[in-house]
């Protein structure tokens, strides 16, 4: 009687897309992995044989060869505050591309055992973006376990590290060039210490305002969330000289700030200006809408991950370029800053 079950196809190889596609295997290979990008067309014909054949890599093949997981991972300081979620969605789709999967861990600002959760994501994959406020422990921990490693956000000392972000000095100084030109002149700047670079945008802030004699205060809060802003608002707005402009160190201080100062009685930006940093969504959606500093959030998570998997890919012989990349930041101006009413 003769067999009439369904014959299984075949599946295809990355010899059959290259084929198909009229290119190398090696040129199929660096377009899956990420590791290399090609001219549309050719990258359009890849893809397309791709999705004719049914290809599918196999991690598991791949890992028994390569003697990598397929993995990659992701620290994140706060799963709540948007900046970061952009930043997952940056990294995410660099990582898709490459076929592989992200792993991410919640940091909790410093609020769980940072170094614990390194050494443990680390056992399950191939190298690991993290942030560059990591503790000097995780930090040096990091350097000497031989895991490829990318730190996002601002510059960090580490000698042969490499970090992808936006500088924030630079940030401060073009928002605050912004506020100098609308004429403020009493600046409240509300920073979080617990990140190395909230000095920085200080430090911009007050560059931005040198020979103006404008007067510039320092505050300080426990963690850059909204619940902060809200907290410290009658203490800074309701003061025996109250701001022309507040600064907050991210959009969530600000948004907290704003949304206390009018429930105070305050008219925003009538009464007093406010601005953060980051560009997050929710930013927009305020009434009046927040004035802030694009901070390249979800391009800094798809270069970080281009960046992790060239050190993943790379000869062990050939010595791994470090520094920082900065990224453009830029500012957003809406409606929760304008010019100074003269008395």
């Amino acid at each position: 009687m003769p067999d009439t079950s369904p014959r299984r196809r075949k599946a295809a190889t990355i010899h059959d897309v290259a084929q198909a596609a009229s290119v190398s295997t090696a040129t199929v290979s660096k377009f899956i992995n990420g590791g290399q990008r090609f001219t549309r067309e050719v990258e359009e014909r890849v893809t397309q044989a791709i999705r004719d054949l049914g290809y599918r890599s196999n991690p598991l093949a791949r890992g028994m060869i390569t003697g990598r997981t397929g993995n990659v991972g992701l620290v994140i300081l706060d799963i709540l505050n948007p900046h970061f979620t952009s930043l997952v969605k940056g990294a995410s789709r660099v990582a898709m591309r490459a076929g592989l999967n992200l792993l991410f861990a919640d940091a909790t600002e410093g609020q769980t055992p940072v170094l614990a959760m390194l050494q443990d994501l680390s056992r399950r994959v191939d190298g690991l973006i993290v942030s560059a406020r990591l503790s000097e422990i995780a930090t040096d921990w990091l350097q000497h376990s031989g895991v490829p490693t990318v730190y996002y956000g601002g510059q960090q000392s580490l000698a042969g590290g490499y970090g992808v972000g936006a500088d924030s000095k630079t940030a401060a100084l073009m928002l605050g060039r912004y506020l100098r030109d609308q004429g403020h002149r009493r600046v409240h700047y509300v920073g979080f210490s617990g990140a190395r670079w909230s000095a920085d945008r200080w430090q911009g802030l007050q560059q931005a305002f040198e020979g103006s004699e404008a007067a510039l205060t320092l505050h300080d809060v426990a963690a850059p969330v909204a619940e902060e802003g809200e907290r410290v608002a009658s203490s800074l707005l309701l003061s025996a000289q109250p701001p022309d402009v507040v600064v907050a160190y991210n959009d969530l201080l600000a948004l907290g700030l704003l949304g206390q100062a009018q429930a105070l009685g305050l008219r925003v930006p009538e009464d007093v200006s406010i601005a953060g940093f980051d560009n997050i969504l929710y930013g927009r959606y305020t009434s009046p809408a927040l004035t802030t500093v694009d901070m390249a959030s979800e391009l800094t998570g798809e270069v970080a991950m281009q960046r992790l998997i060239e050190r993943i890919q790379a000869d062990p012989d050939t010595p791994l370029p470090t520094g920082h990349e900065t990224l453009a930041s830029r500012v957003i101006a809406r409606g929760s800053t304008a010019a100074r009413r003269m008395a």
